[in-house]
């Protein structure tokens, strides 16, 4: 089994603002070459904490820290190609009957750009690993394996057998997926889960409060808090290439035979007509990459939706698209709830046949805000007749990460 995620966070210290840490913290934020030391300090206590349990065979690969919301941010940052390269790579390598990771969408959590770009490259990495026409020099053997033509990999094409997520979105998604009970008791170590999931935290001193929160556990017994935070962290059934049913036990449908190629849909172009109107940037290329992938069904698990800190900015992408053969004159409006300070309350433009328009919004959260999330609307008309309308569900805090 592999967990695909991006070594890069290892340069992220945690819940707030590095000039916040507690000086005494063996936290090397202030240092200017703090942030790489940093990373090679989290590498460190990932690999002891897994080394508590016996897994000892972890590959951290040279992603870069993004802290933000921002999904296409990491993959510019991290090098999306070089990245799939070496997670194809390791699934050629190591050969997983599962792929768990984090889930490709944005939701409002935490909701880091590196744990979305993890998902995206574990999905494209489950569907191309069996294909030999991709990253061909993984897979042909070479020319002379003792001597100095001994360049190519001779590795063998590999198709995983099942795909999972999981999401860090504030309130549990309740997908379609396999049920686990982490109060149960593991049958190897005959403690519950949730005291196993602790000791796990405990190695974690330099990420935020991570450590503190299972020590406190493990220390008083109490594990009330700490259930009730893991709880919130469910799989949720991505796909798979042998029978299984998409809510029974991980394992179900694995067996010894090795698994054949399942090439994916790939994007397929819809054909639209008249005036489209859609949420742009992440949430657009998102519903291409689901159908591309064949895990369309994650569109229904949530309406679009993100989390801002209070007082701070929030900037939201529309598309507007043009395919009637005639040109249009398209006037946007925003509804917004009170305290709201918006940048351009409207805009007009007008759209030639078979082109399409970005209207960037940009809107000031109120600083006093109640925890129930709020929805904006944004209104599409044309010549006064409503073409269509988009809703964003707004979560306000007082920290999160940047957009």
């Amino acid at each position: 089994m592999v967990l695909a995620g991006l070594p890069s966070e290892v340069g992220h210290r945690g819940e707030g603002p590095a000039d916040e840490a507690d000086p005494g913290e063996p936290v090397l934020a202030d240092d200017p070459q703090g942030r790489v030391r940093l990373g090679l300090v989290r590498e460190v206590e990932v690999r002891t904490a897994l080394a508590k349990f016996g897994i000892f065979n972890v590959w951290i690969l040279d992603g870069k820290d993004t802290p933000g919301q921002d999904v296409f941010h990491s993959l510019h940052n991290s090098g999306h190609g070089e990245l799939l390269e070496n997670i194809i790579r390791l699934v050629r390598l190591t050969r997983p009957e599962i792929i768990i990771t984090w889930m490709p969408i944005f939701v409002a959590g935490e909701n880091h750009g590196d744990h979305q770009a993890a998902g995206i490259l574990a999905t494209e990495a489950f569907d191309m690993a069996g294909d030999p026409t991709l990253f061909p020099t993984q897979v042909t053997v070479p020319r002379d394996r003792w001597d100095i033509n001994n360049f190519q990999e001779g590795l063998h094409p590999w198709q995983p057998k099942k795909l999972y997520y999981f999401s860090d979105r504030e309130e549990s998604l309740t997908g379609i997926g396999p049920h686990f009970d982490i109060s149960s008791l593991s049958k190897t170590k005959n403690i519950p889960f949730y005291q196993i999931a602790a000791e796990l935290h405990t190695t974690h001193l330099v990420q935020g409060d991570v450590a503190e929160v299972g020590l406190k556990a493990l220390e008083t017994g109490d594990f009330s808090d700490f259930i009730a935070w893991l709880s919130r962290y469910q799989l949720i059934f991505g796909k798979s290439v042998v029978e299984c049913r998409a809510n029974e036990d991980v394992f179900e449908g694995i067996t010894s035979d090795i698994a054949v190629y399942k090439q994916p849909t790939g994007y397929i172009p819809e054909e639209k007509t008249g005036i489209t109107v859609e949420a742009g940037g992440v949430f657009a290329f998102y519903h291409k990459f689901w159908r591309a992938h064949d895990i369309e069904h994650l569109a229904n698990l949530i309406h679009p939706e993100i989390m801002i800190a209070g007082g701070s900015f929030l900037h939201f992408p529309l598309l507007i698209s043009n395919y009637t053969s005639e040109m249009v004159d398209i006037q946007v409006k925003i509804d917004y709830p009170e305290g709201w300070q918006p940048y351009g309350e409207s805009e007009t433009c007008r759209i030639l046949p078979g082109q399409s328009y970005p209207v960037q919004s940009m809107l000031q959260a109120p600083f006093d805000f109640e925890e129930e999330p709020v929805i904006l609307t944004w209104t599409v008309e044309n010549k006064g007749k409503i073409v269509e309308s988009v809703q964003l569900i707004v979560h306000l805090r007082e920290w999160t990460l940047p957009q």
